[in-house]
């Protein structure tokens, strides 16, 4: 801005100004980058890479935050692993302060540019832990502990904890809560070494071999990944995982370690861990049973009285279907009678009709016709008999039939037969034609 175009002050105030605020931003930038360089550790959080040049992320500790950016190029000639710098990594930052003016269409930042980056402390921890929960999941290890059988109310609870530790009674208050009054076995094992993971295992697999322990609970407090990290050790996860008794785990959010992964359950607090190994409440379970067992006590009564009136229903039942079949049996007969009468008079009126039909027929017969038509049956005969072969050959003719049995009319047809057969009246003769 412009000396002209500057405006007055505030009055009463003797503060150096008004400067125009690029001028002051761009004087910050400056004294920003005149800061010495230094070394800064902290764990990593929001780790991200831009879609421009830069790769940004936060340094974190209990007391304070500082937010980083560094060169993309620079980050990747770190030659560092794709999962070394990850949230809740602890890493050493070498750089300084860096103050982005902004402008009339962008926002100003502060950062610290970091110029150099080395893995240390727990996330070396951090890269181990996470190839070793790559190593597990891909060997199927963290799918037979979810698998097992869990009991709803199991009669003897194994713990494995710290013995002063404020876990232990957590879990006591848990198992209260629950109303539950079964036998616990406890297994004591250091949980806060990073080298106390052989007496755990070795406690869990001791609680195991107990017989009448139906179920597991790891229980433990927080901390840091350093001191927890004994329950990220290789042989227990996988002691777990092939365990014959479900694994309840206590796994904090802000720690959680491989054998939360592995177990059957794994719950945030010591309490919850109990309440987890007792899914159902005692007196609720009690007052289930009192209902289930009245349940039962009215539903065998119910049953033994529709039992005695079934009983009782098939007791009539042979009388009862004797009686049914009677009665259809008399009313067969009965049909069978009314349908003999019908059809006996029916017949009756039949044959008293046809008997007068032929009466009147008979008497027809009688009449003055009857002469004529016999007159005529009479010549008719007559005319028959005159035209029978038969009657022809009685008079001393013969008849010429072929093999065939057809009658020969003509000499060209006899001699074409050559046998024939002479029909005379009292006998027939065969006969073969023969010409001179």
């Amino acid at each position: 801005m412009s000396e002209q175009l500057r405006p007055e002050g505030i009055e009463g105030v003797d503060f150096k100004g008004p400067y125009a605020v690029g001028a002051y931003a761009k004087f910050l930038q400056g004294r920003m980058r005149d800061v010495a360089r230094v070394q800064v550790f902290g764990e990593v959080f929001n780790m991200r890479r831009s879609r421009g040049a830069k790769v940004y992320f936060e340094l974190r500790d209990g007391d304070g935050a500082l937010p980083c950016s560094m060169w993309r190029t620079d980050f990747e000639q770190l030659g560092l692993a794709a999962d070394a710098v990850v949230d809740g990594a602890q890493i050493v930052v070498a750089g300084g302060p860096d103050y982005y003016p902004g402008s009339r269409t962008s926002s100003p930042s502060f950062s610290f540019h970091v110029t150099g980056v080395r893995v240390a402390g727990e996330g070396d921890l951090l890269a181990q832990l996470d190839r070793l929960r790559k190593a597990l999941h891909s060997e199927g290890l963290f799918e037979p502990q979810k698998r097992l059988h869990r009991p709803v109310l199991p009669r003897t609870i194994g713990v494995v904890t710290g013995e002063g530790g404020k876990a232990r009674d957590d879990v006591l208050a848990g198992l209260r809560r629950r109303g539950w009054g079964g036998r616990v076995v406890w297994a004591f094992a250091p949980v806060q070494d990073r080298h106390a993971a052989p007496r755990i295992t070795q406690a869990l697999q001791d609680l195991a071999a107990v017989d009448e322990v139906e179920v597991i609970v790891v229980a433990r407090g927080g901390g840091s990944l350093a001191d927890l990290f004994a329950f990220c050790d290789e042989t227990l996860c996988r002691t777990v995982a092939m365990l014959r008794l479900p694994v309840t785990s206590v796994g904090h959010h802000t720690d959680r370690t491989l054998i939360d992964d592995v177990a059957a359950v794994s719950c945030s607090t010591p309490t919850h861990a109990a309440e987890s190994a007792v899914p159902l409440h005692c007196g609720e379970a009690r007052a289930s049973a009192a209902r289930c067992a009245g349940a039962l006590q009215r539903h065998g009564r119910h049953a033994v009285v529709v039992r005695a009136r079934a009983l009782a229903q098939l007791s009539r039942a042979p009388a009862e279907h004797v009686a049914r079949h009677r009665g259809r049996l008399h009313q067969w007969l009965r049909e069978i009678r009314a349908a003999g009468r019908r059809g006996c008079e029916r017949r009756r009126r039949d044959i008293q009709t046809r008997a007068v039909v032929l009466n009147r027929k008979v008497g027809a017969a009688r009449g003055p016709e009857a002469e004529a038509r016999r007159g005529r049956l009479e010549s008719l005969t007559a005319a028959i008999a005159a035209h029978d072969p038969q009657r022809v050959v009685a008079r001393g003719y013969a008849m010429v039939e072929d093999r065939a049995g057809e009658v020969v009319t003509t000499a060209a047809a006899a001699r074409a037969a050559r046998d024939v057969r002479l029909r005379f009246s009292d006998a027939d003769v065969d006969a073969r034609i023969q010409e001179q």
